[in-house]
C-alpha cells in the first residue's frame, strides 16, 4: 500500500499512482520576441523570463516589456492557479517549479517556459508534488542538449513523471498546511530585507559621499560634544599589503588539518563582511600539502582585512572581509587575495569591513579593476584609494551600532534556515 510517513488525522486510503498526463488539463509553452530590456509596468503587457520561475515560490517582477508594436497574446497570459516549470536553460535552472498565486494582468508565458494545469486537482499540491525528489530525479534524467549551460526537457517527458497522490479533500490539507509553512517563510524575509535596505540607506549617511570628507549622519560623544571632522588618507598610509599563498581548491578540505585557507570564491559568495571562524565553513589545507615556506607575517592575524582581487563581474571584484575573530586557530589567505593589515593601529576591531561595504569605496574599487574576461586589481592600484576616516571613537560608535543591525539580521537568517529545514522534513515524510 502506497501512503507517506505523515499523515493528518482521518486519512488512511492508499495513494494513487500514475503519471502526470493523466491528471493534466493543459500543458502549453509561451512566446519569446525580442522584448524590450525593462520590465513592464503593471498597465502594459510582459513577457516571463525564467528566472520568475524559482523554488523560492513565482516573482512576477521577473519580465521584459513587450514592445508596443507587437500584438499580446492574450492566450498565454499567466492567471492564479498555474503551475510553471522552465523547461531550458542551465541544467540547475530546468524542470525548477513555482505555482502561480495572486498575479497581475498582461504577463504572458515564454516559450522556456511550461504551464501546466491539472483539473480537479489542487494545482499548489501538484506545484509542490513536482519539486519533491522521487519528481525531479525523473526529469532530471530526460535532460537533453550539448552543454550544462544550455539543456532542455521537452512536455512528453513531464508528462511522463510518475506520481503518487491522493484525493483532493487530502491534497488540499497538504497544500494548506505547507502553504501556511512558506508564508511564515515569506513574512520571515520580507523582514530582513527591509531590515537590509536599512542598513543599505543608513551607512549611505554614515560614510561620507564621493567628493566630501564628513557623513550626514554623526554620532556624538557622552558628553553630548561633537566628534572632530574625519581625516582624509590614502589606504597606502594606513594599511600595508602581504602577500598569500596560491593553493587552489584541490589542496583544500573540509574535513582535517592544522591550517584554514580563506579562499576568495568564499569571500565572492558567501562569507561575511566582519569575519568570524566559528560562524563560517573554512576549508583546510591538505595535510600533504608543503607549508613550510609560508612566512609568519603570512598568518592571518584579527583586524587584517582579506581583499579579494580576481572576478568575473564587478559585483564582487575587490570585495572584502575583515577578520574579527580567529578563535586562536592558525589561518591564511589564498589564491587571488590580499592581506591589508594595520600601520599604526588607524581601525577599531571590525570597521574596515564596513568601510569596504561603502559606496564610494566600491566606486573606486570598480574604477580601478582592469581586464576583459576576468577583472582584477593590484596593490599598486589599491593604495591609491582615497580615504575619510573619523578618530577610533567614532568608530567604535560605528561599528556597534552596525554590528547590532547585522545580529538582528543574523536571527532572521537563523529562523528561515531552521524553517525551510522543517519544510524539508515535512516534504520527506508526507509525499510518497
Amino acid at each position: 500500500m502506497i501512503v507517506p510517513k505523515l499523515r493528518f488525522k482521518g486519512y488512511s486510503e492508499p495513494w494513487k499512482e500514475a503519471r502526470l498526463d493523466s491528471e493534466v488539463s493543459v500543458i502549453e509553452s509561451g512566446w519569446s520576441p525580442q522584448c524590450e530590456e525593462r520590465s513592464a509596468t503593471n498597465n502594459e503587457w510582459g513577457v516571463l523570463k525564467t528566472t520568475s520561475v524559482v523554488w523560492g515560490g513565482f516573482d512576477e517582477k521577473e519580465n521584459k516589456k513587450l514592445p508596443e508594436k507587437l500584438e499580446a497574446r492574450k492566450e498565454i497570459e499567466v492567471v492564479e492557479n498555474d503551475i510553471l516549470i522552465t523547461r531550458a536553460g542551465p541544467t540547475n535552472r530546468v524542470g525548477v517549479v513555482a505555482y502561480v498565486g495572486l498575479v497581475r494582468n498582461k504577463l504572458m508565458l515564454s516559450d522556456k517556459i511550461i504551464r501546466v494545469r491539472v483539473g480537479g486537482n489542487n494545482h499548489k499540491f501538484f506545484a509542490i508534488l513536482l519539486g519533491t525528489r522521487k519528481a525531479q530525479k525523473q526529469l532530471m534524467s530526460k535532460y537533453s542538449g550539448l552543454a550544462t549551460s544550455q539543456t532542455n526537457i521537452s512536455q512528453k517527458f513531464i508528462l511522463n513523471t510518475k506520481l503518487n497522490y491522493p484525493k483532493i479533500e487530502e491534497q488540499d490539507k497538504i497544500a494548506d498546511f505547507l502553504s501556511a509553512v512558506d508564508e511564515k517563510i515569506r513574512l520571515l524575509t520580507a523582514k530582513k530585507e527591509k531590515l537590509e535596505t536599512y542598513k543599505k540607506g543608513v551607512m549611505q549617511k554614515l560614510f561620507p559621499k564621493a567628493g566630501q570628507t564628513n557623513p550626514e549622519l554623526r554620532f556624538k560623544r557622552p558628553d553630548g560634544t561633537s566628534f572632530p571632522g574625519w581625516e582624509e588618507k590614502r589606504l597606502g598610509g594606513v594599511i600595508e599589503f602581504f602577500g598569500t599563498n596560491s593553493f587552489s581548491r584541490s589542496l583544500l578540505n573540509y574535513e582535517s588539518g592544522s591550517i584554514k585557507n580563506i579562499h576568495y570564491g568564499d569571500i565572492h559568495t558567501k562569507f561575511r563582511s566582519n569575519f568570524k571562524l566559528n560562524d563560517e565553513e573554512v576549508p583546510f589545507i591538505n595535510e600533504e600539502v608543503d607549508t613550510s615556506k609560508i612566512k609568519a607575517e603570512q598568518f592571518c592575524q584579527e583586524g587584517d582585512l582579506i581583499i579579494a582581487d580576481a572576478s568575473e563581474d564587478y559585483k564582487d571584484i575587490g570585495k572584502a572581509i575583515e577578520l574579527i575573530d580567529l578563535n586562536n586557530e592558525f589561518v591564511v589567505a589564498g589564491l587571488h587575495t590580499y592581506i591589508g593589515r594595520d600601520i599604526d593601529k588607524n581601525f577599531t576591531l571590525g570597521f574596515k569591513g564596513y568601510l569596504f561595504q561603502t559606496v564610494d569605496i566600491r566606486r573606486q574599487i570598480m574604477r580601478l579593476a582592469t581586464g576583459v574576461s576576468v577583472l582584477g586589481i593590484s596593490k599598486t592600484h589599491l593604495v591609491k584609494m582615497e580615504l575619510s576616516l573619523p578618530i577610533k571613537e567614532e568608530q567604535v560608535k560605528i561599528v556597534d551600532f552596525l554590528t547590532s543591525i547585522d545580529t538582528k539580521l543574523q536571527g532572521f537568517d537563523k529562523e528561515i534556515n531552521q524553517m525551510k529545514g522543517f519544510k524539508k522534513g515535512l516534504l520527506q515524510q508526507m509525499f510518497v
